[in-house]
């Protein structure tokens, strides 16, 4: 007697899964968030830098240009400009030279201490920054009686209001070329020195260009805030009008002398900077990403 069995065959058929459904709540979140992100900037940033632009042109595009003829405000421009000047190729030097220590000597004791002191000027008030150089230059500070006797004038001076504008632009250029540094690497370099280049050519013809993008921003973001520091330098210039005082004290200064006018007419100056600054940041960010992916 022969028994037949039936084979049985495994269910190979994919199992489906029902996607759960959104429910309406879940519907509502984005819309929400975004509707949230756009009012919470316009009550912080969009209507305070629109009603700026507002009140200077309130009393016509005449009086607006009539700031621009003021001698206080003249000599506020030329010392905002001076200290640009100074501060931003000073920084860049200092930055180039701490992120290039930093990214090739990854070792070295105190590596990480010499970081976390570039950060420092990000994390400190611009007012207390003042203050330390106060304390420091004043006439009763460290260095005081020093620079009394050597009729050397350092606070409620220029050289004081240079002090703080360094302090407080000083990390930008090394935070920005440090990671990119970091991420090329010393191969080039030491290529370039295998084939002859001494230090200097291998700096000018490998490590600048490859880092030039970044250096940018950051050259551009220490000009910025050179130009619009108020904190740190009001506390060590006086505000002394036509002598110690920058575009940012200008506009307090004419503010509270009710001449709002003017007060807004440099207060829209300023803004221009930071719109420009914005657009070249945007602009450099894009070209970096393209170089990024193109080496990638």
């Amino acid at each position: 007697m022969v028994t037949k069995t039936k084979s049985i065959q495994p269910d190979t058929t994919p199992a489906t899964t029902a996607a759960p459904e959104s429910t309406g709540w879940q519907k509502l979140i984005k819309p929400l968030l975004i509707a949230f992100v756009i009012l919470y900037l316009g009550l912080v940033l969009f209507i305070p830098a629109l009603n700026v632009f507002v009140q200077a042109f309130s009393g016509g595009v005449g009086l607006f240009l009539k700031t621009f003829s003021q001698r206080a405000f003249l000599n506020a421009l030329w010392l905002t400009v001076l200290m640009a000047i100074i501060a931003v190729p000073l920084n860049t030097v200092f930055g180039l030279c701490a992120a290039w220590a930093i990214a090739r000597n990854k070792q070295f004791p105190g590596r990480t201490l010499l970081i976390s002191l570039i950060d420092l000027p990000f994390s400190v008030s611009p007012v207390v920054a003042g203050l330390m150089i106060v304390l420091l230059y004043g006439r009763n500070g460290w260095f005081g009686p020093l620079l009394e006797a050597n009729d050397i004038k350092i606070i409620f001076a220029v050289p004081g209001m240079v002090l703080a504008t360094l302090f407080v632009s000083l990390p930008f250029v090394a935070r920005e070329v440090l990671p990119v540094l970091e991420e090329i690497g010393p191969e080039q370099e030491e290529a370039a020195k295998t084939l002859g280049a001494s230090e200097w050519q291998t700096f000018w013809r490998v490590t600048l260009p490859s880092i030039r993008w970044g250096l940018l921003y950051g050259v551009l973001l220490t000009n910025a805030r050179a130009m619009g520091e108020f904190g740190a330098v009001a506390v060590v210039s006086g505000n002394i009008t036509g002598k110690t005082q920058t575009l940012p004290l200008f506009v307090e200064e004419a503010y509270k002398q009710y001449h709002t006018e003017a007060a807004y007419s440099a207060a829209v100056l300023l803004a221009g900077l930071a719109i420009v600054t914005m657009v070249a940041k945007a602009l450099l960010e894009r070209r970096t990403g393209l170089k990024t992916g193109a080496g990638h």
